[in-house]
């Protein structure tokens, strides 16, 4: 179960997606608006024509009155999305497709893959990417969890495919906190072709990703995609 790969869940390094979005945010400076040619020119005019007589001085009509604009309201900067205090996730709830899971907490592999639950047959808990924002932070917090399990049985995120826009999501933290998250949609992907900016890039609110394993194929024995939840902080 590996992200950005056939066979694995794969994760940037933080420095690797601070270098991937501060190179997003660079552009060409915007073109001043362009030359709008020089007046025309009076040598055009005749020679010939007579020179108008002079005029007699006009006398300048009176300006209207204008009322004075009232004082501009200074613009208010929008409010930051709802945010909470950094405190480790540990239980994992679904109501809607009847999940409560333990959760581990584990990081990258050497080669850069990330950790997955060890699943000796018994089934195995969901785990928190703990490279990741912890639920609730702003930015992306990233769970993973199993589809199926070798005795068959299926997986602790198995349903996740059940899971409409709205459905809520809950996690209890060590502070005793829960944050309340709501599914906005949920998206499958080839693992030869995941978008790793997308799902583990930063965001200016609190999110939360659930990822799973999808699209087995008999023939390999290897599963080809990656199946993912996104949800929001409720408000």
């Amino acid at each position: 179960m590996k992200s950005g790969r056939r066979g694995g869940f794969r994760a940037t390094t933080a420095a690797g997606l601070l270098l991937i979005l501060a190179l997003s945010g660079c552009g060409a400076a915007a073109s001043g608006p362009p030359d709008a040619g020089a007046a025309p020119s009076a040598s055009g005019a005749p020679s010939a024509a007579p020179a108008p007589p002079p005029a007699s001085p006009a006398v300048p009509a009176p300006a209207p009155s204008t009322p004075a604009p009232p004082p501009s309201t200074p613009a208010t900067a929008a409010p930051e999305p709802a945010a909470l205090p950094r405190s480790e996730p540990v239980v994992l709830e679904i109501p809607a497709i009847g999940v409560r899971t333990d959760l581990l907490k584990l990081g990258l592999r050497e080669n850069g893959s990330l950790e997955v639950p060890q699943d000796t047959g018994n089934g195995a808990p969901a785990s928190w990417y703990n490279g990741s924002p912890t639920p609730g932070e702003r930015g992306p917090s990233v769970m993973l969890g199993h589809v199926n399990s070798p005795s068959g049985r299926g997986g602790v995120f198995a349903d996740l495919r059940k899971l409409t826009p709205g459905a809520e999501i809950n996690v209890s933290r060590t502070d005793g906190s829960t944050a309340v998250f709501t599914v906005d949609r949920g998206a499958l992907y080839s693992k030869n072709d995941f978008p790793t900016l997308e799902v583990y890039g930063n965001t200016a609110g609190s999110e939360l990703r659930l990822i799973t394993c999808d699209g087995y194929d008999p023939a390999t024995g290897l599963f080809d995609d990656n199946y993912v939840i996104y949800a929001k902080l409720k408000a």
